[in-house]
C-alpha cells in the first residue's frame, strides 16, 4: 500500500469531494485525509452540499465517516473541507511519523518468535518510546517551538503550556528583523515572600503555614528602574561617570547591549521583561518534550531508527538473563543510530556554509 493516500486536492486545498449515488437520508462518506476529522473541542472541518454550508445538526462524524441525516438527491455534490489551520498543519507532514506508528512498527519488526525480543508488553514499549522521545527532544529532534507575543504593560508573559526550557527570546523591529533579548543575572525573582515580624521572624497563619506577601520588593524595584539607553553615573551598567568614556574598564560585557533583558519568574510562571520592551513584539523560542499530545506526537522520519534502537536497548537492558554482550551491542547500535539522526537533522548544507564563509577573511574555494 502506498504511503501517500491523499489526493493533491486533499493535501493542497484540504478538500475532498463526493457525489451522492442515491436519493434519501443517512448516506455515508468516508474521508481519507491524513488529518483525522474531529468535532471537539473545535471542529476542524466543514461540510457543504451543492456549495451550501450544511448545519452541524444535519450530519454526524464517526471514525472519519460522515453520515448526512438530511435528504440528498442523486448527483448532489458533497464537499468536505478542512479549516485553514488544519491544512497548514498537514503541510510537510510526510516528513514525520507518529509515536503510535513507531510503537506498532516496533512490535511488528522487533518482537516475535525467532527474534531477539520474543515477547514484550505493549505498555513497556509505550513507556520506553515516550522516554526516548523526551530525551531526543532536548538535543536531537526538531522540537523547538515558538510563539509570537506582545509584551503587555505588566511586562510579563505566561510560560507556554508545553514549555520545558527556553532557547531564545527576540524582539522584532518594524522591518521584521529580530534582536536577541538576553537574560540577566543582575536581579533575581524570589520563590517565596514570607511576611516577617519586627524581629525578622516569618509569621504564620492559623494552620501554621508562613504568611506570604502578594508582591515582591525586589521585583518592584527592578520594574520601577529606568531602562533607557541614556548613560547615567548611577547605572549598574555604567560603573564610571560619562567623563571616562573610552576608559570604562569595569563595564560588564553581558550587560553591554541595548536590546533589553528578561528573567524567568518561577513563582508566577512568567517571563518578566525590562520596561524598555513594553509594547514590543517578541518571538519566544522554547523546547518541549514532544509528549504534550500523547501518541499523536510526531517524530522526524530521519530519527525513526534511533527511536527503535533506543526502545530495543532499554527493554533488553532492563531484563534479567540477557547476556551482557547483547546489551552492549544494542547500546552501541543505539549510540550509532542517535549520532546518525543528529547528523541528518542538523541539516548542514555545504553551499550555505560556503556562502557564509565568503564574508570571512579566508577565501573558501568550491
Amino acid at each position: 500500500m502506498a504511503l501517500l493516500q491523499e489526493t493533491n486536492a486533499q493535501y493542497y486545498s484540504g478538500q475532498q469531494a463526493f457525489v451522492a449515488t442515491t436519493t434519501g437520508v443517512g448516506q455515508t462518506f468516508t474521508c481519507t485525509f491524513n488529518t483525522n476529522l474531529v468535532d471537539s473541542p473545535i471542529a476542524n472541518y466543514t461540510v457543504k452540499v451543492n456549495g451550501n454550508l450544511l448545519s452541524t445538526s444535519n450530519y454526524s462524524l464517526l471514525n472519519n465517516i460522515i453520515t448526512i441525516s438530511s435528504s440528498l438527491n442523486i448527483d448532489d455534490e458533497i464537499l468536505v473541507e478542512l479549516i485553514q489551520t488544519s491544512v497548514n498543519e498537514n503541510y510537510g507532514s510526510y516528513a514525520y511519523i507518529t509515536l503510535d506508528d513507531v510503537i506498532n512498527n516496533f512490535l511488528v519488526g522487533y518482537v516475535g518468535v525467532g527474534k531477539l525480543i520474543s515477547n514484550v508488553k505493549r505498555t513497556d514499549v509505550i513507556f520506553h518510546a515516550k522516554r526516548g522521545l523526551q530525551e531526543f527532544s532536548y538535543d536531537t529532534l526538531k522540537s523547538i517551538k515558538s510563539q509570537e507575543l506582545t509584551i503587555p504593560p505588566s511586562l510579563s508573559v505566561a510560560i507556554p503550556q508545553d514549555y520545558v526550557n527556553y532557547v531564545k527570546c527576540s524582539w522584532i523591529d518594524q522591518a521584521g528583523a529580530k534582536h536577541i533579548i538576553y537574560p540577566t543575572r543582575v536581579t533575581i525573582n524570589p520563590n517565596e515572600l514570607p511576611i516577617q515580624d519586627d524581629e525578622g521572624i516569618p509569621t504564620q497563619d492559623s494552620d501554621g503555614e508562613n504568611v506570604e506577601s502578594n508582591d515582591s520588593i525586589v521585583e518592584n524595584r527592578w520594574s520601577s528602574q529606568s531602562q533607557t539607553n541614556n548613560w547615567r553615573p548611577d547605572d549598574y551598567k555604567y560603573p564610571f561617570n560619562q567623563g571616562l568614556l573610552g576608559r570604562r574598564y569595569g563595564l560588564e560585557p553581558e550587560e553591554a547591549q541595548v536590546n533589553g533583558k528578561f528573567t524567568i519568574n518561577e513563582r508566577l510562571g512568567t517571563f518578566s521583561f525590562t520596561s524598555d520592551l513594553a509594547g514590543k513584539l517578541i518571538v519566544l523560542e522554547y523546547i518541549s518534550d514532544g509528549l504534550a499530545y500523547e501518541l499523536d506526537s510526531k517524530i522526524p522520519k530521519l530519527a525513526e531508527e534511533a527511536i527503535y534502537m533506543h526502545i530495543a536497548y532499554s527493554i533488553l537492558a532492563g531484563r534479567s538473563g540477557v547476556p551482557e554482550y547483547i546489551v552492549q551491542r544494542f547500546k552501541r547500535d543505539r549510540f550509532a543510530a542517535l549520532r546518525n539522526a543528529k547528523l541528518r537533522l542538523s541539516n548542514i548544507k555545504t553551499e550555505e556554509i560556503a556562502q557564509v564563509m565568503r564574508n570571512k577573511s579566508k577565501w573558501i574555494k568550491h
